[in-house]
C-alpha cells in the first residue's frame, strides 16, 4: 500500500472563538473544516495545530513527520514566534510542502520565503469573486472547471507584492473590478509553496465543494518529495586530484 501523505492544517484559531457569527460557520474552527475535507481522501493522514498550543502545535517532531503544511492567520501573525517561523522555512528548504491560505500572505513563514513585504490591496464588503482556471493542465487545476463562483468574499486585489510565481494557476476577478493573482505557486530549496487567496473566515468558503478540491490537489501536488537537510558540507574528493606545483 502507498504511503499517506501526512498533512497538518494550522489555524491561529481566534476569529471562531471571539466572533459569534464565525463560530457559527466554523464551530470547530477554519482548521477542522479543512482537515475534514482532506480526510475524505484515503490517501492522506491528516492533522491539526493551532497557535495557542505549546510551540505553536508545530514541535520539530510534528514538522520532521509533515509532509505538507496548510497554513491559515490573519490577526495573530504577530503572536507566531520568530523561532516557529524559522523552523516552518527550514522545513520547506528541506522538502516539505506549504500552501498558504487567505491573510496568511502576511504570516511570517510566507513572508521570510518570498522575501518581499507581500502587501496588497483589500476591501471587505461581501462582493462576488470569480476564480478563474488560468493554467488547466497544472495538477491544482485537476477537476476544477473554467472557473469557480464564490458569492460573498473580502476582495484581493493587485499590486501583490511577491516575487514572479513560478506558475499563477488562478486569477480572481472581484464584482467591484479588481484583479488577483489567488492561486501561485513556487518552489524554495527543496519544498513546494502555493498560496492561494479565497478563505475570508466571515463566509462560508471552506465549505464549498470546489474549493476543497482546491486544497485536496495542491497538498497532493505540495506534498514533500524528499528530505535534504540544509548544510554547507565539507565533502572529499570522488576523482583523484593531481597536486599542483
Amino acid at each position: 500500500m502507498a504511503k499517506k501523505i501526512k498533512v497538518t492544517v494550522w489555524n491561529e484559531f481566534r476569529h471562531e472563538r471571539k466572533t459569534e457569527a464565525i463560530a457559527k460557520i466554523y464551530p470547530d474552527g477554519i482548521h477542522m473544516a479543512i482537515a475534514r475535507a482532506l480526510r475524505a481522501n484515503p490517501d492522506m493522514e491528516v492533522g491539526t495545530a493551532t497557535l495557542d498550543e505549546p510551540e505553536h502545535g508545530l514541535s520539530q517532531a510534528v514538522l520532521d513527520a509533515t509532509d505538507v503544511l496548510l497554513w491559515w492567520g490573519h490577526m495573530a501573525h504577530g503572536e507566531v514566534s520568530d523561532e516557529i517561523a524559522a523552523r516552518v522555512q527550514n522545513r520547506v528548504l528541506e522538502g516539505m510542502g506549504l500552501i498558504v491560505l487567505h491573510s496568511g500572505h502576511f504570516s511570517k513563514p510566507f513572508k521570510r520565503l518570498m522575501g518581499t513585504a507581500c502587501t496588497l490591496m483589500w476591501r471587505e464588503v461581501g462582493e462576488k469573486e470569480r476564480v478563474w482556471t488560468i493554467d488547466p493542465s497544472h495538477p491544482i487545476a485537476e477537476g476544477i472547471g473554467p472557473y469557480i463562483d464564490i458569492p460573498h468574499t473580502e476582495m484581493y486585489g493587485e499590486r501583490f507584492d511577491i516575487p514572479t510565481p513560478d506558475q499563477v494557476v488562478f486569477i480572481s476577478w472581484y464584482e467591484g473590478g479588481e484583479v488577483f493573482r489567488s492561486g501561485c505557486t513556487f518552489e524554495r530549496g527543496m519544498g513546494r509553496v502555493f498560496y492561494f487567496a479565497p478563505g475570508h473566515e466571515t463566509f462560508p468558503i471552506y465549505h464549498q465543494a470546489e474549493i476543497q478540491k482546491v486544497l485536496t490537489n495542491a497538498a497532493r501536488w505540495a506534498a514533500a518529495r524528499v528530505r535534504l537537510p540544509q548544510a554547507c558540507r565539507m565533502v572529499p574528493a570522488i576523482e583523484k586530484i593531481t597536486p599542483r606545483d
